[in-house]
């Protein structure tokens, strides 16, 4: 397919644009600037030129404007935080289209901090508005990048568990991730934790805070790492672009082990799984377990041919937010619908029943039902059974089950 493939970081304070051909990263503040006299967008550092003048009204924190739908008014005219981040993802994406002289966007992949639905549809919208083909464009978490990223790299990187610290402005994370092989075929598993001992990089502007900044690290490092093996230590995020703040944390994290330091590493992950997309067959042949993705199979007990089966309608390591599927059947037996819940420790695997007792009476297999089944968070299945009848016999009730099912 022709166009663009990229990958971005979008967070509240910076994004990152990570492009494959011409091969690229771009970092600019989370801002965008509206012109007081004309329609006129600007991001990056028009922004701050056009505020400098005076001719242009600059707003930030476009996504927790989003999620608290949060509005601006410019020149008397209103405008809602989806708008602004529709404004910011169209100029932003000027970047690597005039960078390759290239304006069709093949894959886009967005990494974002948080998995929030309301944020998640907006970005979609913003796609639509942008006017590139919804199945182009698929969200992922930062941890999700973050196992992209590092599987894209040299196996000697990702043999033993890895480890990774994102010192972004307001907050400092440690991931984690770990490969099992199996015999049918290899599991990947990363998770994030959000550490206590955050701190605001202005610290690092003065010797004194940069001491207590390096000591926080060190501590946090200590308790974590431990003398545990990793075949990998990563550091990311705006706090890491020097680590000559960090001396004593330094020499603790690369004691007998490889660190790796990418600013722009969940640009890149995000890049790498869009650049997967593109691909007939995936260079990634794994079950990826983390945020965003689902940690348990869902199937339906079914009978075909009057021999039972079951149908899978969404498996462990599908991203939740995009594992859709609406079927039909007809109901043989019992008026039920047996789910079988199987996560990952086969110890908890169950059976879920979703009884049809809303629906009328009829006899055996003259009921027609349509299932659709979604996910509203990765822990939590959401089934809409409906009632489509049996032909001209028994005509069509519509009559709708809403069942949510905690995997």
């Amino acid at each position: 397919m022709d166009g663009l493939v990229i990958g971005i970081d979008l967070c509240n304070s910076y994004t990152h644009i990570a492009c494959q051909e011409p091969e690229r990263t771009w970092v600019i503040p989370t801002v965008v600037c509206k012109n007081k006299n004309q329609d006129e967008w600007y991001v990056d550092e028009e922004a701050y030129a056009h505020t400098l003048i005076g001719d242009g009204v600059i707003e930030d924190k476009l996504l927790t404007q989003v999620l608290k739908d949060g509005t601006a008014t410019i020149s008397g005219i209103r405008y809602e935080g989806l708008y602004l981040l529709k404004m910011f993802l169209e100029k932003a994406l000027e970047l690597p289209r005039k960078a390759a002289g290239v304006d069709p966007i093949a894959g886009l992949v967005i990494a974002v901090s948080t998995l929030d639905v309301k944020l998640m549809d907006s970005l979609l919208y913003c796609a639509d508005y942008l006017e590139i083909p919804r199945e182009r464009v698929h969200i992922i978490s930062h941890t999700e990048s973050f196992i992209y990223y590092v599987m894209s790299q040299k196996r000697e990187i990702w043999s033993n568990q890895v480890g990774m610290f994102d010192l972004a402005d307001e907050s400092l994370r440690y991931y984690e991730m770990k490969v099992q092989r199996g015999i049918r075929q290899m599991q990947v598993t990363a998770e994030r934790q959000d550490l206590e001992e955050t701190f605001h990089l202005d610290v690092l502007e003065n010797m004194a805070g940069a001491k207590i900044a390096d000591k926080i690290l060190s501590s946090c490092a200590e308790r974590i790492l431990q003398k545990r093996l990793f075949s990998a230590v990563l550091l990311t995020g705006k706090g890491f672009e020097s680590t000559d703040w960090a001396p004593e944390f330094m020499k603790q994290i690369c004691s007998r082990r490889r660190v790796y330091v990418e600013t722009s590493l969940f640009a890149r992950g995000a890049l790498m799984k869009a650049l997967d997309y593109q691909q007939e067959k995936t260079a990634y042949p794994f079950t990826c377990i983390c945020e965003g993705r689902l940690k348990a199979t869902v199937s339906l007990k079914i009978l075909n041919r009057d021999k039972e089966g079951q149908l899978v309608l969404a498996a462990a390591g599908d991203n939740w937010y995009e594992a859709k599927s609406t079927v039909e059947f007809v109901v043989a037996g019992a008026p039920e619908l047996e789910f079988t819940i199987a996560p990952l420790d086969p110890k908890k695997k169950r059976l879920v029943r979703i009884p049809l007792k809303d629906f009328p009476k009829r006899p055996d297999r003259t009921t027609r039902i349509q299932l659709t089944l979604g996910f509203s968070d990765e822990n939590t299945m959401v089934a809409l059974i409906r009632d489509k009848g049996f032909g001209e016999m028994f005509p069509a009730t519509e009559r709708l089950i809403k069942q949510e099912v905690i995997l």
